[in-house]
């Protein structure tokens, strides 16, 4: 198993293959929907009705994409907890740690907003409210309600609806509630992002549990589930490069990927140079 091609590299040509194959098919036959577009994102993707993974409800991305590190960590620990003590299991958790880590810095929070947030405010992010009803209608606000994620209502905050007949014109519920959310900009896809990190440090958990001699009955159990979850990721990358986010972003959060999972293999590099110098 020790001589087997590795699988970064293998797993890192094919998120590349197909996100560009992906990207190459939406750019020919226009399916990509332009998510940091106000005026688009709050309605269905227009090939939703025809095409299944082009609509925000199909159970991939309900289930599977919403919560994508937490199936990625479900597969990881058992994985982790039967693996062979060598690799050191201590090492592999610290680059569970250090993955987890880019995810929330870039995506959930870096000293308040998270870097993706900062980069689409940095980059003419505009703070909006979707208006219920409204085919698209927004309302542009101020940019720190998105910055703490504040819940906003008509009654709680009257003074950032200038057409209020409007909202009530087009039907909004009573107690209607919404967390604002920033659009325009460059907003660099995190589906693309998380994805691609996710199955490019699953698949290097794999190559270090194959340098062991043998595997016990639940280490292989858990390692097939691990591959199954890197296969669906990978088509999973492919379906948001095919129907989601520009071009652009779609690049840019492939490139973020791939220099986080760079970050993930300091353990190993450090590691390795450590056994070099005791050997010295």
């Amino acid at each position: 198993m020790a001589n087997l091609l590795d699988l970064r590299v293998v797993v890192a040509a094919l998120t590349l293959l197909v996100v560009f194959q992906g990207t190459y098919h939406s750019i020919q036959n226009s399916t990509y929907l332009d998510t940091s577009n106000p005026l688009l994102t709050s309605l269905p993707h227009p090939l939703s009705g025809t095409h299944y993974f082009a609509s925000k409800k199909n159970p991939l991305n309900t289930i599977f994409l919403k919560r994508a590190w937490g199936w990625t960590t479900a597969v990881f620990l058992p994985l982790l907890l039967t693996s062979p003590p060598h690799p050191p299991r201590l090492r592999r958790t610290a680059q569970y740690i250090l993955a987890t880590s880019t995810w929330i810095l870039f995506t959930m929070w870096f000293f308040g907003p998270a870097l993706l947030t900062r980069l689409t405010v940095a980059s003419g992010g505009e703070c909006v409210l979707h208006l219920p009803g409204a085919h698209g209608t927004y309302v542009p606000i101020p940019a720190e309600y998105c910055a703490s994620r504040t819940p906003v209502t008509i009654a709680s905050h009257p003074h950032l609806f200038p057409l209020p007949v409007l909202v009530d014109a087009v039907g909004a519920p009573e107690g209607w509630t919404i967390v604002p959310r920033l659009r325009r900009g460059h907003d660099v896809s995190g589906h693309v992002f998380l994805l691609t990190l996710s199955a490019l440090f699953l698949a290097d958990q794999l190559r270090q549990s194959f340098k062991a001699p043998t595997w016990s009955r639940a280490h292989a159990y858990a390692a097939s589930a691990t591959s199954a979850l890197v296969s669906l990721w990978l088509f999973s990358l492919w379906v948001t490069s095919v129907y989601f986010h520009s071009p652009l972003e779609k690049a840019s959060g492939y490139l973020l990927g791939v220099a986080c999972f760079a970050v993930v293999q300091l353990p190993i590099w450090l590691s390795h140079k450590f056994a070099a110098q005791s050997k010295n």
